[in-house]
């Protein structure tokens, strides 16, 4: 026997809000089921005679079937299928991906003029994603009913939470729909989840432009523009939120519900983020990602479910070339890949493009900040393909040996993370780019000493990060429909975005 929510039977739909509003009913009915069965779980006084019945919500579906291909406007980037057949995919938390949901749905609507099926799929809910941030159901277990728990509920599988789709590996078997979304339901919970472990904010809070550092100079440049922008009347960011949720609304608007519970953890989390926040989510995150290409995957595999719009890696790097000088910027229009962290993912033999858009808005966000043009711009702006290793001490391996690599593959900036964010950008149809600053020189004899790094943080930190915010702004000015073009989309390719 298992107890499952009221039943819902799929439903047509030929309104984007309509569906939307069927698939929220869904959702929160499966999710008002498990806690209410929880709940009465919870207050069993003794183990059970016989064993209990199983307990069950599943995830919504929304599905597309096309007899006829119609092909779109060709310019389009996504809000199509590619073959006429049989599309599905699960959703999740419908408050948090209204509007992203909406537009999917109404591109779909309106480039096949078919409707949209939706009801109720046969892939569980996990019960640990049923609750919010603050809420700890494992907390009120008795020893005896911790064991019992997945007799009776759900737990996350990791076999429903792969990246094959996503990675191009994913096998269509015969009769079975093909996928819609890059990624499925359990997939999006888990990393939801995940984001709130390493960066101590709630996903609510992320905005649809994402910037990177490895630096905490530019998280304390960050904080003390966010605090300022809250107090400027003319500013269009309404609120600015710090780790632990900690929220600061822009001066005249009143708090709203959720504002209280907000407090600066003990221990900053691996991977703190703070978001400069807009009404339409067009706001700014910035993360410090810490050191390192696995930091870099970590992060990006999960907020990629988020679908921003882009993200950026503003970091330092070694410079490879006499010709620099520190303080100078990388702009990276290719990347050697030694990271080995995407090898299984995104085999080497996959190049990684610079990607027109982003590469224009950050040269001219330098050309914007520096008030630098034409040759004195170049003095201080060098494009060039970018080496991102897994070994922070490539230096001590000898002469010749990873230094013969990167200056065949022309190389004038190394770092550590830039390619894997890039390379996950390309991977998961995200927009990237890489703006790097000179810190140190180390096949000229210029390494990083204490001195130096101190008056290399104070003259290009603050003026790093408003090269990075400014390129932001111009991506948003020139509007998505230009981010979002076809370069990162394959032949077979999911129609949401």
């Amino acid at each position: 026997m298992t107890l499952l929510p009221p039943f819902i039977a799929p439903t047509p739909f030929t309104d984007a809000d309509a569906a939307l509003a069927r698939v929220r009913q869904i959702h929160d009915a499966g999710l008002a089921h498990l806690r209410q069965q929880l709940q009465a779980f919870i207050a069993l006084e003794a183990p059970p005679a016989a064993p209990l019945p199983r307990v069950r919500a599943c995830y919504p579906f929304v599905r597309l079937a096309t007899a006829h291909h119609r092909h779109p406007d060709t310019r389009l980037a996504y809000g199509f299928v590619s073959h006429a057949g049989h599309y599905e995919t699960t959703l999740t938390r419908p408050d948090l991906f209204a509007s992203y949901y909406l537009e999917q749905f109404r591109l779909l609507l309106g480039n096949h003029g078919v409707a949209l099926e939706v009801g109720v799929s046969s892939q569980p809910i996990p019960l640990p994603f049923s609750f919010a941030d603050d809420e700890h159901f494992e907390i009120g277990l008795r020893p005896w009913q911790r064991p019992l728990l997945a007799d009776v509920f759900d737990l996350p599988d990791l076999l429903a939470m792969d990246d094959r789709i996503a990675n191009g590996t994913h096998a269509v078997r015969r009769g079975e729909a093909a996928p819609l979304a890059l990624f499925t339901a359990p997939r999006v919970d888990y990393s939801l989840h995940r984001l709130r472990h390493y960066t101590g904010t709630s996903p609510e809070h992320f905005q649809n432009f994402v910037l990177f550092t490895n630096y905490q100079f530019y998280i304390d440049e960050f904080i003390a523009l966010g605090q300022a922008e809250m107090q400027n009347p003319d500013s269009a960011y309404t609120t600015f939120v710090q780790p632990g949720n900690v929220i600061t609304r822009h001066a005249g608007l009143a708090a709203r519900p959720g504002d209280d519970p907000g407090a600066t953890p003990p221990r900053m989390p691996q991977m703190p983020a703070y978001h400069l926040m807009r009404e339409d989510r067009g706001g700014i995150t910035l993360v410090n990602i810490g050191v390192g290409p696995s930091n870099a995957k970590n992060i990006t595999d999960h907020i990629a479910v988020l679908r921003p719009h882009a993200w950026i890696m503003l970091g330092h790097c070694a410079g490879l070339r006499n010709s620099q000088q520190l303080g100078d910027y990388v702009l990276a229009h290719g990347y050697v890949r030694e990271d080995h962290v995407l090898d299984e993912d995104l085999p080497l033999w996959i190049p990684v493009p610079a990607l027109a858009e982003v590469q224009i808005a950050l040269q001219d966000a330098v050309a914007d900040v520096t008030q630098l043009e034409g040759v004195e711009l170049k003095r201080v702006l060098r494009t060039g393909t970018v080496a991102t290793t897994d070994n922070r001490n490539w230096e001590l391996l000898g002469a010749g040996a990873p230094q013969q690599r990167f200056s065949q593959s022309r190389a004038v900036a190394l770092d550590m993370e830039s390619a894997t964010i890039a390379a996950n950008g390309f991977r998961f149809r995200v927009p990237y780019g890489t703006l790097l600053c000179v810190s140190d020189k180390p096949l000229h004899g210029e390494i990083k000493l204490p001195g130096m790094a101190n008056h290399f943080y104070r003259e290009r930190v603050g003026q790093h990060l408003l090269i990075g915010l400014r390129a932001i702004e111009r991506l948003r000015e020139n509007g998505l429909d230009r981010l979002h073009s076809r370069k990162l989309r394959s032949f077979a390719e999911v129609a949401f975005q």
